[in-house]
């Protein structure tokens, strides 16, 4: 169908103007014709669009089924107006069909709904399918409902919305112009279907921890700070929801999750936005490779939902098929660096930085240098799933040490396409060792460091409590999306991100 006469009309018309005329055209509608569209509250919505294309794709051209009578409902999303007959693209949340409006079927009605009518608009339809003598299935309408008004014009005006400003910033537009961002917010919503259906498989519990905290803990990272009335102290929006997490294990729950919003005071960017969602899962009595195991469970099933364990994310095809690549930090350094922390001095360490191009303060041990080379040089080469295991104690103050090594720990994080998807431990359960590393936090902290880990002095009395062997995993719900869906961007997979106001 060719774009239509309607659409024709308003092209070259200033929205303003357009506006201006829908208006008085719902002034009119309301005294002249004594119909007001916003007073109708319901309309029984008996067929998907979709419904009509998988069970009447068997017509053949100008055939139709009179026995067939589809009720239905959408929005209007073009119009070609002719004498005698019309044609509409009328579209819901599963797909577009072409709607064919004749004098012959409905007589007066017929005019009412060339006058009324506009793209925009929801009606209510009642039809028999039939397909075109062209070959395109259609609804023959016998009995329509205009349901609302569109006060202002489709986006773009049938070109498609582009502008990625306004795509995020009034994603209703988006969602309107671009039926394949509908389908990534539906992937997303499959995603964490799998996610609970992989956990509770495993009979872990979904609980819910508080948002607002006197105390941003359970990761490294600067927080939102708001102000409580009624008590009269600050309060901070989560950063991580570890602390309860964990105080739940304590308290003798032996595998729980939470799948919810996280925020972070921090830079936006591609990979970033200030509020974000993550899955955190802990099981008593396991352990990081424990962890490694169910990160690959719930990724691969993750990826089946989405129709295929290779996908594409950019110019790369992604494998999901286990088990993902296993590699410390230590060797991805030296394979990718040339150079072997284990076997330097702190200030070797310190020289080979600065003849990289590193800012180094002068008092940075060969380990803490050692994760500068990975953020800097090795992150972005890590393209397929990889494991990356054994970080040092200087900058995992939560996770339980090596004993065959003390100063590194039993964590891993999971790196897709460069980026980070999920961090995991063998959880820190020894309650004199974690109060020394909230005080060597406490000192970072004194010392400048904005995102060093606050002490939690009650997380410290729940460990003395006793806290058993416990694995921990946190992934990224959006980055993973991302990667699932080949989306560029973490703007393109959370609904609503966050946006610089307008000026």
């Amino acid at each position: 169908m060719s774009t239509e006469n309607t659409n024709m009309e308003e092209r070259s018309t200033p929205e303003r103007e357009i506006i201006k005329q829908r208006m008085e055209k719902l002034e009119r509608l309301r005294k002249d014709a004594g119909f007001n569209p916003f007073v109708i509250d319901k309309w029984d919505k008996e067929h998907k669009l979709s419904f009509v294309r998988s069970n009447f794709s068997h017509l053949g051209p100008d055939q139709m089924d009179e026995d067939a009578l589809i009720k239905t409902a959408g929005r209007v999303m073009a119009i070609r107006k002719h004498g005698k007959a019309s044609f509409v693209h009328l579209e819901d949340d599963t797909d577009r069909l072409q709607l064919y409006f004749r004098f012959d079927t409905l007589n007066e009605e017929y005019e009412w709904f060339k006058k009324w009518v506009d793209t925009g608009d929801y009606l209510g339809i009642v039809g028999h399918p039939f397909r075109t003598k062209r070959g395109e299935l259609s609804l023959l309408v016998t009995e329509f409902k205009l349901l609302s008004k569109a006060l202002r014009p489709l986006p773009e005006k049938w070109h498609g919305l582009k502008d990625t400003e306004v795509r995020y910033r009034q994603r209703y537009l988006d969602l309107i112009a671009n039926p394949e961002v509908r389908e990534v917010f539906r992937k997303r919503a499959k995603i964490i279907k799998t996610f609970r259906e992989v956990l509770e498989s495993h009979g872990t519990l979904e609980v819910e921890t508080p948002i607002l905290s006197p105390i941003a803990g359970g990761a490294t990272a600067r927080p939102f700070i708001t102000f409580h009335n009624a008590l009269g102290i600050n309060l901070y929006l989560r950063i991580a929801t570890e602390l309860y997490l964990k105080r739940l294990i304590v308290g003798m729950y032996e595998r729980v999750y939470e799948i919810g919003k996280n925020f972070r005071n921090e830079g936006i960017d591609s990979m970033h936005n200030p509020e974000f969602t993550a899955m955190e899962v802990y099981w008593a009595y396991a352990n990081y490779d424990d962890m490694m195991n169910l990160t690959e469970e719930i990724i691969v099933a993750c990826a089946d939902a989405m129709g295929s364990r290779q996908l594409p994310y950019g110019e790369h095809m992604i494998n999901y098929e286990p088990p993902f690549k296993r590699a410390t930090m230590v060797d991805l350094v030296k394979e990718h660096c040339g150079v072997d922390f284990l076997n330097i001095t702190d200030e070797e360490a310190r020289r080979i930085a600065k003849e990289r191009g590193l800012e180094i303060k002068g008092n940075e041990s060969r380990l803490l240098i050692m994760t500068e080379f990975f953020d800097n040089f090795v992150e972005d080469k890590l393209i397929q799933p990889t494991f990356v295991l054994g970080y040092p104690v200087e900058i995992s103050p939560l996770a339980k040490r090596d004993p065959d090594n003390p100063d590194f720990t039993r964590r891993f994080e999971l790196f897709i396409c460069g980026a980070e998807v999920a961090n995991a431990f063998s959880e820190l359960n020894d309650p004199l060792d974690q109060r020394e590393r909230f005080l060597d936090q406490l000192k970072k902290r004194e010392a400048g460091d904005e995102e060093a880990h606050v002490f939690d002095e009650d997380f410290v009395t729940a460990l003395e409590h006793g806290l058993p062997p416990t694995g921990g995993l946190g992934i990224g719900v959006d980055r993973l999306t991302m990667f699932l869906t080949n989306s560029s961007s973490i703007r393109d997979v959370i609904l609503f991100p966050t946006m610089r106001p307008k000026e």
